[in-house]
């Protein structure tokens, strides 16, 4: 009885350590070696690949950012604020609905087919609004010119790039919205129109966020 008693102890004594070790190996000591390297060599992406603006983290370069009017009354869709460059369409899985203070776009794709009736009315809706807003004086859009990022959403929804065509046929309204020559708002897209990944992967892109920031730099000297 006795040597029964004694060997459950020396059991439970040996696992009891055996989860003390395991936790402090895997619960402490590994966590902070990966964060410790993270912040060490790749500390901007470990952060969430913040952008900063006037002293403070105003985004991430990896989510798009809306860029739209506040809701005049009755309003339930807001209109787009047509002084800076806009983002893809943000078409998700849908809205948050369990902290409703705020209003997140949960990431995913519409999950609708290439023939879908309602698919097809946003694509018809988004590129007769491309058309619209960004045709001015001297300068119409025509609907060759309207790229596929202009009027669908990303896989995720939540896509911080456009194309440089779709940025190239905002540069009249963007221009015109704020008083600024059309020659220096096109350097500015220049400027921030990235190649492909490692020169091969993916396709060049501007970052809207990143931009808008840029224009925003510009207006303040302008």
């Amino acid at each position: 009885m006795n040597n029964s008693v004694s060997g459950t102890a020396r059991l439970l004594g040996a696992g009891l350590r055996a989860l003390l070790v395991l936790t402090l190996v895997t619960g402490v000591i590994y966590p902070l070696v990966v964060t410790g390297v993270a912040q060490a060599l790749f500390s901007d992406k470990a952060n969430g690949s913040e952008i900063r603006a006037d002293g403070r983290v105003v985004g991430s370069s990896l989510i798009g950012q809306s860029y739209n009017l506040p809701l005049k009354k009755g309003q339930e869709t807001p209109e787009p604020d047509l002084k800076w460059f806009q983002g893809r369409p943000a078409n998700g899985l849908g809205s948050n609905s369990i902290n409703t203070r705020y209003k997140l776009l949960l990431s995913g794709a519409t999950n609708l087919a290439a023939d879908n009736k309602v698919l097809i009315q946003q694509v018809k809706d988004a590129k007769a609004a491309v058309i619209k807003d960004n045709s001015v004086p001297g300068y119409t859009v025509r609907a060759s010119e309207v790229p596929a990022d202009a009027v669908t959403s990303s896989g995720s929804g939540l896509d911080p790039a456009i194309s440089p065509q779709y940025a190239r046929i905002q540069v009249h309204r963007v221009a015109e919205k704020n008083g600024l020559p059309v020659a220096r708002v096109e350097k500015l897209v220049k400027d921030h129109t990235q190649g492909r990944t490692l020169g091969f992967v993916g396709e060049p892109r501007v970052n809207v966020l990143e931009l808008n920031i840029a224009l925003k730099d510009l207006l303040a000297k302008h």
